[in-house]
C-alpha cells in the first residue's frame, strides 16, 4: 500500500543501533500533515491524497488556494506547502484528517524527494568533471572545455553535450533508505543516509514499493 508525507530537512547527525555500531542518519522533521483533499478514481480517475504542512499568512495565500482549503476547515491557519501523494487505491482518509510520522515503522524502507541545492553557474570542470588541459609547457586551457565539435559529418556539436550551464537546483528522488528509528512526539523521522536538499528544505517521504 503506497503512503507518504511531507517533511523537512532537519540535518545529519549519528545514532548507535542495538549492536552498537554508528549509523549515519538524516533527521526529517516529518508531519502532522492535514489532508486537504481525498482523490478517488470514482471522481477524479486516480487515488492520491493532497496534503498540508506547516503554516504561514493568510495574506500570502491566493483566494483560489483558500478556497480549496475549505473543506479542511484550514482557511483560518493555511499550510505553507501543498503537495499531492498518489495512491494505488481510493484512501480511506477524508478531508480533514491528520496524518503523522507514525505511519512509518522502524526497519521499513522509504524513498525521499527533495530539491538538490543550487550551484548556480558552473563550468565543467565543477559540473561535469572534465581533468582539463595541462598547467604546464603551453597549457591555456587549464578548467576549459575544450574541443567539442567536428568537421565531418554531421559537422556539429551534438546534442547532450557536457557544457558549461546551471548546476543542481534540481529535483532528485534517494531510493531506498532504511527508517532506524520513529519519534511521534516529537514528528521526526531517522532514516540512514543523505538525501537531496539543504537543511531547511521541503522533501516528500513515501514508502519505497518493491515491483
Amino acid at each position: 500500500m503506497k503512503k507518504g508525507l511531507i517533511g523537512k530537512k532537519l540535518g545529519m547527525t549519528q545514532i548507535f543501533n542495538e549492536q552498537g555500531a554508528l549509523v549515519p542518519v538524516t533527521v526529517i522533521n516529518c508531519g502532522p500533515c492535514t489532508v486537504i483533499t481525498a482523490k478517488t478514481v470514482e471522481k477524479d480517475g486516480y487515488s492520491a491524497l493532497q496534503l498540508g504542512f506547516g503554516s504561514r499568512k493568510i495574506k500570502n495565500v491566493s483566494k483560489a488556494v483558500l478556497g480549496t482549503l475549505k473543506a479542511a476547515n484550514l482557511e483560518s491557519n493555511p499550510p505553507e506547502v501543498i503537495k499531492e501523494i498518489r495512491l494505488d487505491a481510493d484512501p480511506a482518509q477524508k478531508a480533514g484528517d491528520v496524518l503523522d510520522v507514525d505511519i512509518f515503522a522502524v526497519d521499513e524502507f522509504v524513498d525521499v524527494t527533495g530539491t538538490t541545492k543550487g550551484r548556480g553557474f558552473q563550468g565543467v570542470v565543477h559540473r561535469w568533471h572534465f581533468a582539463g588541459g595541462r598547467e604546464t609547457h603551453g597549457g591555456a586551457w587549464t578548467r576549459r572545455t575544450g574541443s567539442i565539435g567536428m568537421c565531418e559529418k554531421p559537422g556539429k556539436v551534438m546534442k547532450g553535450h557536457p557544457m558549461p550551464g546551471h548546476m543542481g537546483d534540481v529535483t532528485r528522488t534517494t531510493q531506498n533508505l532504511k527508517v532506524v528509528g520513529v519519534r511521534p512526539e516529537e514528528h521526526l523521522l531517522f532514516v540512514k543516509g543523505g538525501i537531496p536538499g539543504a537543511n531547511g528544505g521541503v522533501v516528500v517521504v513515501r514508502n519505497a514499493v518493491k515491483k
